[in-house]
């Protein structure tokens, strides 16, 4: 009982991460149809940017470089900033020209501008794994993890802020979308983009500020993955990605509770499979994909997903 409640514990904790970036592949797409497969190089410069600014000093482009060692909390602030502004970029160079282009022009501007981030982090951070600093307020003073006991499970308190930062970033972006002039807007331009300007809507803003939240929330993803398993790398990003539009399309893509539902139900699979599948912590990665194709395969709408006929 203790190693299944501990497992549910992992389970949710990682659903968590993968929803943070399942909402930035789910809201792009309910806007313009477009899977941002370079999310998951946005969460990986989420990571690097909270470690750059947690640290004493850190190596860029080849040379130490002293930084500011400011806090966790603020240092994932300036990471969403900045990663925000980085997808906003992103979609202003490589996105926003192929709009009227065929989808498969834009898909593979996608793929390029991930392989192009991952380079990028490369060149400026190094290829090398960087580990990431402890945080005095989720360790003690010998580094070891604050935990509490539930039912015989060790829940750490990083775990806790992880799916409590989650669940709150989720209720109020629902808030958001659901409740504002702005998210009325989005829902506008998700429905009919060329009505939705006749309406008045800048639908260019919208999208901006589409990419500027699921960035945003692909870069709070990396910062608090980084912090969970104290690591950082340039290719980090590529298996959360994937996962996280699999946990997209398994809620339902284009739909926010959607995404929050699909990371968790996926996070749970995979860590109770490679629990207790037979040698499944050799294939946690392969879970997912089965997931995808029987999803495919039984329901491509996703669990709260509805069928939309082809726009005319």
């Amino acid at each position: 009982m203790e190693q299944l409640t501990q497992q549910l514990v992992n389970g949710i904790m990682l659903g968590c991460l993968y929803a943070l970036i399942a909402v930035g592949y789910t809201m792009v797409y309910g806007i313009i149809e477009l899977i941002n497969f370079a999310f998951g190089e946005l969460f990986m410069f989420g990571a690097f940017i909270c470690i750059a600014l947690t640290s004493s000093e850190i190596s860029l482009f080849g040379s130490m470089v002293g930084m500011p060692q400011i806090s966790f909390f603020l240092a994932v602030i300036v990471s969403m900033l900045v990663v925000g502004l980085l997808g906003v970029a992103m979609e202003r160079l490589a996105y926003r020209p192929l709009r009227n282009a065929p989808r498969l022009a834009a898909l593979i501007s996608a793929i390029g501008m991930s392989i192009f981030l991952q380079n990028l982090a490369q060149s400026v951070f190094g290829s090398q794994q960087i580990k990431f600093p402890d945080i005095p307020v989720f360790t003690d003073s010998a580094g070891m993890a604050k935990a509490v006991t539930v039912l015989g499970a060790q829940v750490t308190y990083l775990q806790l802020f992880v799916v409590v930062v989650t669940v709150v970033a989720m209720i109020l972006l629902s808030l958001f979308v659901n409740r504002t002039r702005l998210g009325r807007a989005m829902r506008a331009s998700a429905q009919d983009k060329r009505t939705a300007a006749l309406m008045g809507v800048n639908v260019n803003g919208i999208i901006a500020v589409t990419f500027l939240i699921g960035s945003a929330m692909g870069a709070l993803a990396g910062g608090l993955y980084g912090a969970v398993y104290h690591f950082a790398r340039p290719d980090m990003g590529f298996v959360p990605g994937l996962k996280a539009f699999i946990a997209a399309v398994l809620g339902g893509i284009g739909n926010i509770p959607g995404a929050f539902l699909g990371g968790l139900l996926l996070g749970m699979v995979e860590s109770l499979g490679a629990a207790y599948i037979p040698g499944g912590s050799q294939y946690r990665d392969a879970i997912a994909f089965v997931i995808l194709i029987l999803i495919l395969s039984f329901k491509p709408t996703g669990l709260l997903g509805s069928p939309v006929s082809e726009k005319a």
